[in-house]
């Protein structure tokens, strides 16, 4: 049996945030509020008559129940710090820019832009939806960068501000090159097709022969541009490739594109024809479009993110008269004190001075339940403290910490081998080895039959036969899987990470933060059901420790008053024993609670509960494991090996057995190093390896695998270095998602087959020396445009079972967190 707490229920929203009130008595307009923090938030709205905010979204604010610790952005007023964060700066204004990721929807954007009406000093701000900032403009002699920060706060958009902040403070100017290719391919091409309208309609015999002829000299002029600017990237990278003795795709088409240049020029300048300028100005567009289209997704994720994306930038230091003052936390040095607020990443190794702590190190160990600590132990860099404010004594400075040490460690900085050139380099090498032999075949036929047809019959091949259309296919297949995996919220970091995901044959998993939820674990009671005096007694017992699963216990059982505690005693790794109104209390493990260890093996950590040595059962504490495991788990076991590499303890292994299955190797208490040579060892014995996981513990097992996914559920927040990344809200996606990436090859093979028919018939043409000027023309665009229809049409295809898949699992599943 099991005594469970059961939930209120919900009456009402709130207008502000959207979320469940638990006491409709806050209250003002006659509106109603979950929380101070939301009221306060929408008075300051009201006041600023901004209130259009509500009426473009349903409750479009964020939730305001956590309060702001005040002096929290002290550390803005530091003129270092300051320095490194602004990006501009002139005799009247500053512009900075902050990271917000409570950014969602269009009421927020509106906001926002509009936050000149509540702060007088800020003279304009402008939103980039997309990568969820604001850059804002404010007149430092009104408003300082401070009150900027507490602006966005008290509205309930708190800046999310690094360590890595400061140090890549500079904005990134944004490379147009290939936009400026484009758009001059595309004016050429345009105009090019227009010139040569006349000659197509009259089959090359315009009436008036000068007419003609100037309209050659102005293709000729217009194609000058598009060959020596456009096309300059398929030349280097071509050349490049040769220098390494490696025929890339970008070869071939360089040589078509060069040999249709140089016939045209030959033909034009000579008056013997008007040469194949729209079908060169055409190739160079395409190709263009298709690369422009498949690498525009990754301009705004980041995934080289390192250690510094998680540390704050600045921390409260305490001086020798007890005040406190915010410095940069790159200035930190050993001996220096400081204090640590709840909820706050601690930057530097330390030992305990004052307070209780209790740390969280999952992110950076993989251990679900936060570590206790106290005085006088040292505490690392990178864990979150969960109990209140507590201070320390650095011992390190922060580029020397324990954590930093772990991410600069040269064992994580090893190069994985080489992977593999993309097919479509081996494919276009057979197509360019084919491409000459009829080219040379051609050319003997006609020294026998015909000298006078040589030049055209070769040169005519190598224009018609293009490798345009087999890297039209890769790109736009990439470009449009990219776009619709994009849809998903998994992010991959270029093309080549799908073409891999083909490959893969063992999946290995982190636990805790990947297959689990990142929220609070469960909490259950098994046994007898408890009255409300056994309730109290243990309450009391578990309110004197500071233990993680004390406060678990604490948490369940319901508020009551505190009884008085003799004889406490708390033996470390056993329990904690009592004297609580005249009776003997014990919390702890079995072995200490009932002397033996002899009990069935539950899922999850267990609590055992005695009083007056009667055994009354046991707390049992379990992860939240993501929706659909067992389903997810299920479907992906039928292709692939699977593995669990965990940093946490093996308490939920009976569990995880039986939804990977006996055949699964698991193992637990696995530190950042042995999870990155479980990986090498799977590599050596050949295996094709996607790792998924999603904290530091996990940064040099991504890094070093095939396909490395980390699992975030802020994709725009800390994630390790990784080749792709998934939302947590659609990891129930995950097998549907790899089964979509591993359909690339399919799809690029069947464009390539039709671009083969369209090449089998311009050679028809070719070999015989008589391919007209139109007969490339139309070519040209219809094998393009055929390529483009098919690929987009394919790709969507494939899409429609992955867009059912999250219709039904994503949108309307039931909450199915215990699999």
């Amino acid at each position: 049996m099991e005594n469970t707490i059961q939930q209120p229920v919900t009456k009402t929203i709130c207008y502000h945030c959207g979320e469940d009130c638990d006491n409709d008595s806050i209250e003002t307009d006659e509106k109603i509020f979950c929380c101070h923090g939301c009221k306060t938030v929408y008075e300051i709205i009201n006041q600023n008559n901004l209130c259009s905010y509500y009426d473009i979204e349903t409750a479009p604010g964020i939730n305001q129940k956590k309060a702001i610790r005040s002096g929290k952005f002290d550390f803005l007023d530091d003129a270092k710090i300051k320095s490194e964060l602004i990006h501009f700066k002139d005799s009247e204004q500053e512009h900075i820019t902050f990271y917000l990721p409570q950014m969602h929807c269009s009421s927020c954007i509106w906001i926002l832009e509009n936050l000149k009406k509540i702060n007088p000093g800020i003279t304009r701000s402008q939103v980039n939806f997309i990568k969820k900032d604001v850059t804002i403009v404010y007149d430092f002699k009104k408003t300082t960068l401070k009150k900027v920060a507490e602006t966005l706060t008290l509205i309930g958009y708190e800046p999310h501000i690094s360590l890595n902040n400061a140090e890549g403070k500079k904005v990134k100017k944004t490379d147009n090159s290939r936009i400026v290719k484009l758009g001059i391919a595309g004016f050429c091409f345009g105009n090019i097709m227009m010139l040569s309208f006349p000659e197509y309609f009259s089959m090359g015999e315009i009436e008036d022969p000068k007419l003609q002829q100037w309209f050659n000299y102005l293709n000729l002029i217009l194609s000058l541009p598009v060959f020596f600017y456009s096309a300059s990237e398929f030349f280097v990278s071509g050349y490049k490739g040769l220098r390494q003795k490696f025929l890339n795709i970008d070869a071939p088409i360089a040589l078509a594109v060069l040999i249709t240049f140089l016939r045209s020029v030959y033909e034009i300048l000579l008056e013997t024809g008007s040469g194949y300028l729209d079908s060169m100005s055409g190739i160079v567009f395409f190709m263009l479009v298709g690369r422009y289209f498949q690498n525009r997704t990754y301009q705004n994720i980041s995934f080289d993110r390192d250690f510094k994306s998680y540390f704050p930038l600045g921390v409260s230091v305490i001086n020798s008269d007890n005040t406190e003052k915010q410095v940069s936390v790159s200035d930190l040095k050993p001996g220096d004190r400081i204090k640590i607020h709840h909820d706050e990443i601690i930057p530097a190794d330390g030992i305990l001075f004052l307070g209780k702590a209790t740390i969280d190190y999952s992110f950076v160990t993989g251990e679900s339940l936060p570590v206790e600590k106290s005085i006088g132990e040292i505490v690392y860099a990178g864990g979150k403290q969960t109990t209140g404010a507590i201070e320390m004594e650095v011992v390190k400075e922060t580029s020397q910490s324990y954590l930093t040490q772990l991410w600069n460690n040269e064992t994580f900085k090893e190069n994985k081998e080489e992977p593999k050139k993309s097919f479509i380099h081996s494919v276009s090498r057979y197509f360019t080895y084919s491409l000459f032999s009829v080219a040379s075949i051609a050319a003997a036929y006609w020294a026998i039959n015909d000298t006078s047809k040589i030049w055209n019959a070769v040169t005519s091949v190598l224009i018609v036969a293009c490798p345009c259309a087999l890297l039209l296919s890769a790109t736009f297949t990439n470009g449009n899987m990219i776009r619709i995996l994009n849809k998903y919220k998994f992010f991959v970091k270029n093309e080549s990470v799908i073409e891999r995901m083909e490959s893969i044959d063992t999946v290995v998993f982190d636990k805790t933060g990947t297959i689990t939820e990142q929220t609070q674990s469960e909490i259950h009671f098994e046994g007898n059901p408890l009255n409300q005096e056994q309730n109290r007694i243990i309450r009391s017992l578990a309110g004197q420790s500071n233990h993680p699963l004390s406060r678990h216990i604490l948490s369940c059982l319901p508020f009551d008053k505190t009884l008085p505690v003799k004889s406490y005693e708390e033996i470390k790794g056993q329990g904690t024993t009592a004297t609580i109104a005249g009776s003997l209390v014990k919390i702890g493990s079995a072995q200490f609670v009932t002397g033996s260890n002899h009990f069935s093996s539950s899922r999850g950590s267990r609590i055992f509960v005695s009083i007056n040595d009667e055994f009354l059962g046991c707390f049992v504490i379990q992860n939240n494991y993501r929706k659909n495991l067992r389903e997810i788990i299920s479907a992906l076991k039928n292709q692939f090996q699977l593995k669990i590499l965990s940093g946490d303890n093996a308490s939920e292994e009976p569990f995880l057995k039986t939804v990977f299955g006996n055949q699964t190797e698991m193992l637990f208490n696995q530190k950042p190093e042995d999870k990155l040579r479980v990986i090498k060892k799977l590599q050596q014995r050949k295996r094709k390896v996607l790792m998924i996981g999603d904290g530091l513990n996990d940064a040099g097992a991504l890094k070093q695998s095939d396909v490395g996914i980390a699992i975030s559920d802020n994709t725009n927040t800390f994630s390790p270095a990784c080749d792709a990344i998934l939302s947590g809200k659609n990891f129930i996606l995950l097998n549907e998602l790899i089964r979509y990436c591993r359909k690339q090859k399919q799809i690029i093979y069947s464009s390539f087959v039709l671009s083969v028919v369209y090449n089998l018939v311009g050679l028809y043409f070719a070999v015989q020396g008589d391919l007209k000027p139109v007969i490339a023309a139309i070519l040209m665009p219809a094998s393009s445009v055929s390529i483009v229809l098919l690929t987009t049409g394919m790709s969507a295809f494939y899409e429609l079972k992955l867009k059912r898949m999250n219709l039904t699992k994503v949108s309307f599943s039931p909450d199915t967190h215990h699999s």
